[in-house]
């Protein structure tokens, strides 16, 4: 290696150290899904940037989603995907596989990829300590939940015992015997609202908020809270993004300092958003 590349490392670990400095002992979540939870290449970027976030005292909660391989449990038996609104519809067989997939196949996967790589992670989800507790949102969405408590506990006794919690989207129903469905964007606002964190950063498939959704150019890296309105109106964000805004803007409402719409596609995006001056997606702040 020559100096020059010594040099551009020292750079970005003094660049780092301010940031470090900052986030120290704060909360961050974490929402993961997409592009990459399905790359091996990206999977391990993503964990790797959480396990050392969480060696440098960031307290680092992990919310999950696993929609593709909740689509491909349902193609194995003959049962086909049916999305309303955007949200998965949600019948009992259905709900049968969603837990079975995000409480075990896809939460241990990651557990254990974790603890693999040096890390030390505990695997939850929204039913265990009655973390997320939800009632039906609509008869038309079938067992698709909204969230109406949450009971942080759980979560924050494994921070506090230094564990990164990894958590699936499954809710205790309180208005019938039933488990629901939640989207795992709203879930991770919801977390992040009730644990007072730092942070919300939700990883997608996409740049960022883009001023020309054809043109990756156009990122806008800092969007204002008041701004929200007119970009939603002047039709700049728009159809799966709005959801999205909406998470960061109900976290901000209630007490989340900055949140984070990042590239899941780009390698190590974590890192580079957080701890770096340029950062890589878009941050929508108070």
């Amino acid at each position: 290696m020559d100096m020059s590349n010594y040099m551009e490392r020292s750079t970005a670990l003094v660049e780092a150290l301010p940031y470090i400095q900052t986030y120290y002992g704060k909360t961050v979540i974490i929402k993961y899904g997409g592009n990459a939870m399905i790359s091996e290449e990206l999977r391990r970027a993503v964990i790797s940037d959480i396990i050392l976030l969480n060696l440098v005292g960031v307290r680092v909660v992990m919310v999950h989603g696993g929609g593709p391989e909740i689509g491909h449990m349902l193609k194995l038996i003959g049962k086909e995907s049916k999305f309303v609104d955007g949200l998965r519809y949600t019948d009992e067989e259905t709900m049968d596989i969603v837990q079975q997939v995000l409480c075990g196949k896809v939460n241990k996967g990651l557990v254990s990829t974790i603890n693999n790589l040096g890390g030390k992670a505990i695997g939850l989800c929204g039913l265990d300590g009655a973390l997320f507790q939800a009632k039906k949102l609509d008869d038309k969405y079938g067992l698709v939940g909204k969230i109406v408590k949450v009971c942080p506990q759980v979560v924050t006794d494994c921070l506090a015992a230094g564990y990164i919690p990894v958590v699936s989207t499954v809710a205790l129903g309180i208005d019938n015997d039933t488990a629901y469905n939640i989207n795992a964007d709203t879930a991770a606002a919801e977390l992040a609202v009730a644990l007072g964190a730092e942070k919300l950063i939700l990883l997608t498939d996409v740049r960022g908020v883009l001023q020309d959704p054809k043109d990756e150019s156009t990122l806008i890296r800092q969007i204002r809270l008041a701004e929200v309105p007119g970009l939603i109106g002047s039709g700049i964000i728009s159809g799966g993004m709005i959801p999205k805004i909406d998470c960061c803007v109900n976290a901000l409402e209630h007490g989340v300092q900055r949140t984070h719409i990042l590239d899941g596609r780009i390698p190590h995006s974590i890192l580079t958003e957080m701890l770096s001056h340029k950062g890589v997606g878009t941050m929508i702040w108070a």
